[in-house]
C-alpha cells in the first residue's frame, strides 16, 4: 500500500510538472527589459526589440497574437536572431504576425531551423549533449524550409539581411554599423575578423548561436554590443542552478540575459543572449524559463 501511494504521488508529480512545462512554453510569454550603456554621450536612447527562436508553426495562434502585440512596445529597432520557422507553411503566418514590426527598422540572421525542419528526437540526447554539436548529422540533408522566401519577404519589407554580411542603419540620429554571420551552429558563419566601422556611432555584432569563436571575433573587432539566441535559455532551468545545457560552447551562466564578453587586450562588449520564444514542436516544454522577447534600451 505504501509503495502504491508513493508510485501514485510520483506519477502525479511527473504529470503535473509536464503540464506546467507545456503551459509555460506555449502560453506564458514574457517581455524582459535591460539597459546597455553603449551609445556615445549625448545620444538619444534607442529601444531595441530582440526576437529569437520563434520556431513558428501555422497552428500556434497564441504565439502569433503575442508577436502581434509586441509592436505596442514601440521599439526603434528590431533585431531577429533566427530560428523563425518550424514548418514549411510558416512564412505567411510569421510575416502576418510581424507586420507592424516590419515597419520598424530591423536586421536579421538565420538559424538552423530557418533551413531545416525539426525532427523527432529523443529529448534525453539534448540533456546529455552538454554544449551540443555545431555541425554534422542532422544537417546532412536537403534544406527543406522556405528560407529564401523568408529572406525575400523580410528584405522587401526593409529589414537588413546580415547573414555573413555587414550593413548599417541610422536610428534616431545614431549611425549603427552591423556585422552579422550565418548560423554558427551549422558552421555557416564566415568570420572575416576585420575591424568594425570605427566611424559609426555604435557597432553591433549579430549571430544566431553564441559560439565563443564568434563572440571573440565580434569583441576583437570592436563591437560594443553582441546579440544572439539559440540557447533557449537552457529551456529547462533549475532554481538556484540555472540552465542545464546551452547547446553550444558558451557557459551556462550566460545562457540568457545581459552579460559581457571580453578577449585579452580589448574593451568589453555587452552581450545579450535571448532565451527565445519558441521550442521544437516535438518538445513544447519549458521549465522555469518562460518564452521571451527583450526590450534592450541603449543609452549613453
Amino acid at each position: 500500500m505504501r509503495l502504491t501511494r508513493l508510485l501514485g504521488a510520483t506519477t502525479a508529480l511527473g504529470l503535473g510538472t509536464l503540464a506546467y512545462s507545456y503551459v509555460e512554453a506555449t502560453r506564458r510569454f514574457a517581455v524582459r527589459e535591460f539597459t546597455a550603456p553603449v551609445l556615445p554621450a549625448g545620444h538619444e536612447p534607442i529601444r531595441v526589440l530582440h526576437l529569437s527562436d520563434i520556431h513558428l508553426t501555422p497552428g500556434q495562434h497564441a504565439k502569433q497574437e503575442w508577436l502581434e502585440s509586441l509592436a505596442g512596445l514601440r521599439p526603434d529597432l528590431v533585431v531577429d536572431t533566427g530560428d523563425n520557422l518550424a514548418h514549411r507553411d510558416s512564412v505567411v503566418p510569421l510575416v502576418t504576425a510581424l507586420s507592424d514590426l516590419l515597419q520598424v527598422p530591423g536586421v536579421f540572421v538565420f538559424g538552423s531551423n530557418d533551413y531545416y525542419s525539426p525532427k523527432l528526437k529523443n529529448p534525453a540526447t539534448y540533456l546529455t549533449g552538454g554544449t551540443g554539436v555545431d555541425t554534422g548529422g542532422d544537417w546532412e540533408r536537403p534544406r527543406d524550409l522556405p528560407y529564401e522566401e523568408l529572406r525575400a519577404v523580410l528584405s522587401h519589407q526593409g529589414w537588413r539581411d546580415l547573414n555573413n554580411r555587414r550593413d548599417e542603419l541610422t536610428v534616431k540620429g545614431t549611425r549603427i554599423a552591423f556585422t552579422g554571420v550565418d548560423d554558427p551552429h551549422l558552421r555557416f558563419d564566415r568570420l572575416d575578423h576585420q575591424p568594425a566601422d570605427a566611424t559609426a556611432d555604435l557597432r553591433i555584432g549579430v549571430a544566431h548561436a553564441p559560439y565563443l569563436r564568434v563572440l571573440d571575433s565580434f569583441n576583437a573587432a570592436g563591437n560594443e554590443l553582441i546579440l544572439a539566441g539559440h540557447t533557449h535559455g537552457g529551456q529547462l532551468q533549475v532554481p538556484g542552478f540555472g540552465a542545464l545545457v546551452t547547446n553550444c560552447d558558451i557557459d551556462r551562466a550566460r545562457a540568457n540575459g545581459l552579460h559581457t564578453h571580453r578577449t585579452p587586450g580589448h574593451d568589453r562588449s555587452w552581450l545579450h543572449v535571448s532565451a527565445g520564444c519558441g521550442t521544437s514542436p516535438f518538445t513544447p516544454f519549458r521549465f522555469c524559463c518562460r518564452p521571451e522577447a527583450t526590450v534592450l534600451t541603449l543609452t549613453g
